[in-house]
């Protein structure tokens, strides 16, 4: 089996095991099929079938939008000559997270200083204001729904904040939505500058996070200075050599579609992302196709993404390694350190990009690849099942707060120390401390689970940078696989693995008060309590799943009550060794 000069893999024991995966696609004549929208790939009866050759658009779309690219780049010329230097876009998820992607592989020093503000929290959304004055700040509001709540609430809010600075909101924002949508509706009626409305403009129709290459991720990337034109190239050359003409053994997206379905049936269900610093956001966008497009009816690949990597030894048989790196400039201790993991008989891929514009064509290559590994798991990889709970709960959660002016079903604590209340489950017996609690929760592990913390936090950077050590503490003490999400941005990417994958993971929550909340216009209740809506939804979601969760609600200084908490999770690991 010949591979591409760009992609190679070393499986050791697992290589039989892709081989069989290889001579099955074959078989099924998988990629003639794929390229006819045969959606009979993923499902049997007839309206899942319809649902999903409507949202396969993205086979195509790279082809379809090089025919928008000098639009694009005249469109992002008139924004610069029109004085305008920063732009805040508002977008979850796949509205969002490729243009944070090229945000920090390609930006241009012409273009626009672009910020994704995908979040509910009122301490990002101020920081995030004061950034540039108001007269030179674009704001691009993304959601292909047209309803999403985070956006509608933020929209609400800037129209708001320019219409008191200078009498002209509309100016200042675009928007990018599918057609007939009530963003649309809304948009022109506020005037907006612009309306990008994909399935109007290409008659694609494209699922939320296989729309990269699409308005939504095209637009900000024109706006911060990228060549579009350069990018859809790179992304067709790579869909030419994934198409159903050539050998399926040197298909580099089928090889690293069948790698990742046929390890995850075989228990190697941790795709762990190794990339340098600066294509770190890659790991991201991989992180929520992953996660979302596979992890459903209890299967699951399990993304972990910026987990600092361990020697050899201290990883478990559940990991597939994928290293992504600048052939140009490649970080020689990711690549010493990939190495020995391929001596100890860990799977690795490596992935080599010629320049930065391979994105592309990486964008591309995965998209494919994650439609095979839909395949070959028996999965619809085109759906979100599980996304609708939380945002069901939260809605009757704010409509309960409309009413009474607070929330009544946030239960009582199990245990309650100095400014930590923790709510949940943490075994059979009441805890009576703090650090029994929580070695009473740990101590229901099981082998191949992993450990998840989900920050609603405001986001500080001084708090960012404690979850993420408070992340690395736990897997380096607990030796599992830890991944980390910051809410409400998280119920948009992993939120469906958590949810609809296996039960595999046990999940830290954690909350706080609100100390300088926002407004939001027209609504009876402030971002504050919209995002812990969220954060209590999404709780009680997870629990009627029956997962393993613990809600940890911080009070006081939010920085010493994090040193406490990491200070009792070393005690309550310390205890499950003693026992």
């Amino acid at each position: 089996m010949t591979m591409p000069s760009l992609q190679t893999m070393r499986l050791g024991p697992h290589a039989a095991h892709v081989e069989s995966a290889f001579q099955q696609l074959q078989a099924q004549q998988f990629l003639s099929r794929l390229w006819k929208r045969d959606a009979s790939l993923w499902a049997a009866d007839g309206p899942t079938q319809k649902a999903i050759r409507q949202r396969l658009g993205w086979l195509t779309i790279a082809q379809a939008m090089a025919l928008h690219a000098e639009l694009l780049r005249r469109f992002a010329q008139e924004i610069r000559q029109a004085g305008f230097t920063h732009a805040l876009l508002l977008g979850m998820g796949g509205s969002g997270l490729f243009a944070e992607v090229c945000g920090s592989t390609l930006a241009a020093p012409d273009g626009l200083r672009l910020v994704v503000l995908d979040t509910t929290d009122p301490t990002a959304i101020r920081t995030q204001q004061r950034q540039c004055p108001l007269k030179q700040l674009l704001v691009i509001v993304s959601s292909k729904s047209g309803s999403t709540s985070e956006i509608s609430a933020l929209s609400k809010y800037f129209y708001e904040t320019f219409k008191s600075a200078d009498g002209h909101p509309g100016s200042h924002c675009l928007a990018i939505t599918d057609a007939v949508t009530s963003l649309e509706t809304q948009a022109r009626a506020w005037g907006f500058r612009r309306v990008f409305s994909l399935a109007a403009d290409t008659g694609a129709d494209v699922g939320g996070r296989f729309s990269a290459l699409t308005y939504f991720g095209l637009v900000p990337a024109a706006l911060m200075g990228v060549d579009v034109a350069l990018l859809l190239r790179r992304a067709e050359e790579m869909v030419s050599r994934c198409g159903p003409d050539g050998p399926i053994g040197d298909n580099p997206a089928v090889q690293l579609g069948a790698i990742l379905g046929a390890l995850a049936q075989r228990g190697c269900d941790k795709l762990t992302l190794v990339c340098p610093s600066a294509l770190a956001s890659v790991g991201t966008w991989i992180e929520q196709l992953i996660a979302e497009s596979l992890g459903k009816l209890g299967h699951g690949i399990v993304p972990i993404c910026g987990e600092p990597l361990r020697e050899p030894a201290a990883y478990a048989n559940d990991r597939i390694f994928v290293e992504l790196q600048l052939a140009s400039q490649p970080d020689e201790a990711i690549t010493g350190h990939l190495h020995a993991l391929e001596q100890a008989g860990h799977p690795v891929v490596h992935i080599r990009w010629d320049d930065r514009y391979d994105l592309g064509g990486e964008i591309a290559k995965w998209s494919i690849a994650t439609a095979v590994a839909g395949a070959l798991c028996g999965v619809n990889p085109f759906d979100e099942p599980n996304v609708q709970e939380s945002k069901d709960r939260t809605k009757l959660l704010l409509e309960q707060y409309a009413r009474e002016g607070r929330f009544r079903d946030e239960g009582r604590p199990l245990v309650r120390d100095a400014d930590l209340a923790v709510y949940g489950a943490s075994g059979p017996s009441s805890p009576g401390s703090l650090t029994q609690c929580l070695s009473d929760f740990f101590r229901q592990r099981q082998a191949g689970d992993y450990i998840a913390l989900l920050s609603f936090l405001p986001r500080t950077t001084a708090l960012d940078c404690a979850a993420v050590a408070l992340r690395e503490r736990l897997g380096e003490r607990l030796g599992r696989a830890t991944m980390l999400g910051f809410g409400p941005r998280y119920l948009h990417s992993t939120g469906q693995l958590y949810k609809g994958g296996p039960d595999a993971g046990l999940f830290l929550l954690l909350t706080a008060e609100e100390h300088e909340d926002l407004p939001i216009p027209g609504e009876p209740f402030t971002f504050g309590v919209l995002k812990q809506a969220q954060a209590l939804g999404d709780f009680q979601s997870m629990q009627q799943k029956g997962r393993r969760i613990l809600r940890i609600h911080l009070g006081g200084s939010l920085e010493r009550s994090l040193e406490r908490l990491a200070s009792t999770l070393d005690d309550a690991i310390a205890a499950l060794a003693r026992r």
